[in-house]
């Protein structure tokens, strides 16, 4: 995809995801003072997955001063313990991934500083500010969480009815965009064309899949 991009097993990158639902859902589930039958039957689902988690890292020598499981009972609650951790956001994440469509890989990279000069490129020629990689992949939840501490997991979103503008101001830029930064928007544009397509159809069916959730992890 770029000189950024870690291919095979030349080292060790962050992943990139990307997933569509309607954030309503995730907001109502974590924030409601009394929660439905079905929304006590998804928390449950969402807390059994974030222990799955909490033992890979501990598989893993990953030592959190919060578990997961903790974040995400602190978060229903509205009582961080602490103002900086990343199970906030792995919490976060799970509740999301209960509501939204399974996962499109973005592929591994190595510095998630790295979209910031794709930025520089992009806006170069003319792309909106609202459109740049840097801006809705790190714009962060919907809801205040405290911070990872460190560049990931990084969590941001973009709505899903700018998906199609997304797409069209990165393919008319295409052939002018700098090799390094030409497969990357590439990509993204494809993605958010399918996007766009698929938020149509949902509309025609009365559903409202509104956000397209980044995780950087």
């Amino acid at each position: 995809m770029s000189g950024e991009r870690v291919k095979g097993n030349a080292g060790v990158g962050y992943c990139l995801e990307m997933s569509t639902g309607d954030m309503r859902t995730v907001v109502r589930l974590l924030t409601a003072v009394e929660r439905s039958e079905r929304q006590e039957r998804t928390l449950a689902r969402v807390r059994t997955e974030c222990e799955r988690t909490d033992v890979r890292f501990r598989e893993q020598g990953i030592d959190l001063d919060v578990s997961i499981a903790q974040a995400l009972d602190e978060l229903v609650e509205g009582t961080p313990s602490t103002d900086l951790c990343p199970s906030y956001s792995y919490a976060f994440y799970q509740a999301v991934a209960a509501h939204f469509s399974d996962p499109t890989d973005l592929g591994a990279w190595r510095r998630p500083s790295w979209f910031y000069a794709m930025d520089d490129e992009l806006a170069r020629h003319g792309v909106p500010s609202d459109l740049l990689p840097g801006t809705f992949l790190f714009s962060g939840p919907p809801l205040r969480l405290p911070h990872p501490g460190d560049a990931v997991p990084a969590i941001g979103t973009l709505p899903a009815q700018r998906a199609a503008a997304l797409a069209d101001a990165y393919a008319s830029v295409l052939g002018r965009l700098d090799p390094e930064y030409r497969d990357a928007a590439r990509r993204f544009a494809e993605v958010m064309r399918f996007e766009a397509e698929e938020w149509e159809s949902s509309r025609t069916l009365g559903t409202n899949p509104d956000t397209i959730l980044f995780w950087f992890h």
